[in-house]
């Protein structure tokens, strides 16, 4: 698939990792952010993940550039959200790599091949200096990645979304 660059009114966040957007009227677009594993509901940090990734998108236009569909078939995109302290300025702050610095994902490595370099460069020093200063989840020595725990905790090992609630 190549990329697509959409932009997008976000109506709802289901977890840390995963939104609704409205695209030109289209009706609601399930989209997964790219290269990022937020912690789940059931784990330490998945709220405040959750939290964090309205805070940034949510009532917000975005921009989604989507460079997959997932098997569950939502967009898998990075998503550049409005600055928190400028919120009507354009979209120019990567939501990924938000939570990435703020300790609340994991940069899934094994999608950055869909990422440029200079993203996959952010993206590295985001989680690393997250890990540095023990920011988020990172505060556990024993923090487990979500995927591990999708396949420990849940049928077949994915998630189901929930329906949204707002913060």
């Amino acid at each position: 698939m190549a990329s697509t660059l959409l932009l997008c009114l976000v109506t709802a966040v289901f977890d840390g990792d995963t939104l609704q957007a409205d695209c030109d009227g289209t009706g609601p677009l399930a989209v997964r952010l790219h290269a990022v594993d937020a912690p789940e509901a059931g784990q330490p940090h998945g709220r405040s993940a959750r939290r964090l990734l309205a805070q940034l998108a949510l009532h917000r236009e975005v921009e989604l550039h989507c460079v997959d569909q997932d098997r569950y078939g939502r967009q898998v995109c990075a998503v550049k959200v409005p600055p928190q302290d400028m919120p009507d300025a354009a979209p120019s702050l990567d939501a990924g790599e938000a939570l990435l610095d703020a300790g609340l994902a994991w940069w899934y490595r094994q999608y950055a091949r869909r990422q440029t370099a200079a993203e996959r460069r952010r993206y590295a020093a985001a989680e690393a200096g997250a890990r540095r200063a023990r920011r988020g989840l990172w505060q556990d020595a024993l923090a487990e990645p979500p995927w591990q725990w999708r396949h420990e905790h849940l049928p077949h090992g994915h998630a189901d979304a929930p329906a949204p609630d707002r913060p």
